[in-house]
């Protein structure tokens, strides 16, 4: 039997820097390297938060689909579109849920609770769940009323090749996530501020996905005096980040959430001790003896972590060794990809329920 026809839609450029784009970038690539017909429909950036204009184009194009080509739809789109706009799908739908709308860092109350009611709502209408992780899989059972049998974990890939290091001297800390207050980058600057009696410098990259918040970073930068020992290096070419991981001692997320956060999966690839925050689906993507996790919010205890691996030269050759080994264990995007189009073999074969 050939692989089933599919559609995956996804709002924006799906060449975005940011884990969720990557995954989806991959996923689809993935599924036409092992043979699946997957159509790339491409929505308006502004979802989760769509004009009216947007939100109505979105629907007559997912109305659209033939009823035997399966749609993914991203999760920024499933979480906030109109829920009678979606009972009119034709085609199967697999939605794709890094991690619920409603979890995100900053809204407020109301907004959380449309959120919740609309995601929830919408997750009634899926054959099926993907999610990259066991967390969110959880969090979908408990608090979405996903039967466990409707959701299958589709874990993120990374890229075998060569990785090698040359720490440099001071040692460097590198964190890697785009700058929005979710990232917790201003726990980092704080955490550091405490740590300047100790040799380090700091580069943070990512993308000023929120402006307000960067323009809060630079001047909590200033603020705290550390611009001659941190750089906010934004986005940069990937030769370029890789050369920042190879000359890394120890990479620091302060993230306030995570559904799953690839860019851990990328620093235990290049053997880095990780410093993060017991969140989310963090301390299953972060094996424990790989790095140190703290409380969110809690700069305090973010720089004592870092400052341990600093000063116990130890504890951090211990713990690259074993980061080295869980990036060795991670699965490819070959194997992401064949998660995933078992899904829509089964949906197609009526046996959703086989995996």
């Amino acid at each position: 039997m050939s692989p089933c026809p599919a559609a995956f839609a996804i709002p924006g450029d799906i060449t975005t820097v940011t884990g969720g784009y990557i995954y989806e970038r991959r996923l689809l690539e993935g599924l036409r390297a092992i043979g699946h017909d997957v159509q790339h429909i491409e929505l308006a950036a502004s979802f989760p938060d769509p004009s009216a204009k947007d939100m109505a184009d979105a629907v007559k194009a997912l109305k659209a689909l033939e009823p035997e080509r399966t749609l993914i739809l991203d999760g920024l789109v499933y979480g906030a579109i109109e829920t009678a706009g979606l009972e009119e799908v034709r085609a199967p739908i697999v939605a794709m849920i890094h991690h619920p709308l409603a979890l995100e860092t900053g809204l407020d109350a109301p907004r959380r609770a449309h959120l919740l009611k609309t995601e929830r709502d919408n997750l009634a209408l899926a054959a099926h769940v993907l999610v990259p992780s066991p967390h969110t899989a959880h969090i979908l059972t408990r608090d979405y009323a996903v039967a466990p049998d409707r959701i299958t974990v589709a874990q993120p890939g990374t890229d075998r090749r060569l990785r090698q290091r040359a720490p440099a001297d001071p040692p460097l800390i590198l964190s890697v996530g785009i700058q929005h207050p979710r990232k917790g980058h201003d726990t980092l600057l704080h955490a550091l501020s405490a740590l300047q009696d100790l040799e380090w410098r700091a580069v943070i990259v990512g993308s000023a996905h929120d402006a307000a918040y960067a323009e809060d970073l630079a001047r909590l930068l200033e603020r705290l005096q550390l611009q001659e020992r941190v750089v906010l290096a934004g986005r940069i070419p990937q030769a370029a980040l890789d050369s920042l991981y190879g000359q890394a001692s120890i990479f620091a997320l302060a993230t306030r959430y995570e559904g799953y956060g690839m860019v851990f999966d990328e620093a235990l690839a290049w053997g880095l001790p990780i410093v993060g925050c017991n969140t989310g689906a963090v301390p299953q993507t972060v094996p424990a003896d790989a790095g140190l996790l703290v409380p969110p919010d809690a700069p305090g205890y973010f720089a004592d972590a870092i400052a341990h691996l600093l000063g116990d030269e130890e504890t951090r050759v211990r713990m690259e060794a074993a980061a080295r080994c869980a990036g060795e264990a991670l699965p490819g995007w070959q194997d992401t990809a064949r998660i995933a189009g078992q899904v829509l073999d089964d949906l197609t074969q009526g046996l959703p329920d086989a995996l």
